[in-house]
Formats: C-alpha cells, sequence, structure tokens
C-alpha cells in the first residue's frame, strides 16, 4: 500500500523547489535544514568554487555521513548478534538448560 503524498515548497540552497512526498512536515523539514547546512558549510568553506560545484560537494558530504553512519550501525549489529550468540550459547551449555521439566 502507498503512502498519501503531500506536495511541500521548500527552498534548498536559496532555489525553490515543490517536492511530493509521503514524508510528514518534520521530516521533510530536517531534510531541508540538513542539506543546507551542509550546502552552507561547503560555500563557506570554498568560496572560490562555483554554484554548482559547491551542490555537488554538499552531495558528496552527505553520501560520506550516510555511509559512515551506515557502516557503523553495520558494525554495531555485528557486535550486537555475536553478543546474542554469545548468550545463547552459554545458555545453551549451562547445566540449568539441561533440566526437563516432565507434565
Amino acid at each position: 500500500m502507498e503512502h498519501q503524498k503531500t506536495t511541500y515548497e521548500v527552498q534548498l540552497a536559496g532555489i525553490p523547489l515543490r517536492l511530493k512526498t509521503s514524508h510528514d512536515q518534520a521530516t521533510v523539514d530536517r531534510l531541508v535544514e540538513m542539506v543546507n547546512e551542509k550546502v552552507q558549510m561547503v560555500t563557506s568553506e570554498q568560496s572560490s568554487l562555483s554554484f554548482q560545484q559547491c551542490l555537488l560537494l554538499a552531495s558528496l558530504h552527505l553520501a560520506e555521513d550516510f555511509l559512515k553512519t551506515n557502516k557503523s550501525a553495520l558494525l554495531e549489529l555485528e557486535a550486537i548478534e555475536t553478543q546474542a550468540k554469545s548468550i545463547l550459547s552459554d545458555l545453551e551449555s549451562s547445566p540449568i538448560s539441561r533440566i526437563r521439566v516432565d507434565s
């Protein structure tokens, strides 16, 4: 089932844009804020670049943030899985797990 889509009028890097999305207003606002922050960061650090170059560089920064977050989350999930397997193994090999209750 597809979610209801809403159209939002936003400004990304000073450019008016109409977005049609199933996200709520708060999510759209946060996404726009994140993009605008990256564009502002790049333009303040790289004043010699063209507007298009700044947008591309901001996109690369956002992609880098995504990859770092994704990698970190995967590493944490692997650590949790390893810990869960260790706990399960300990439980299966504990003397109490060998006790059977007959009904």
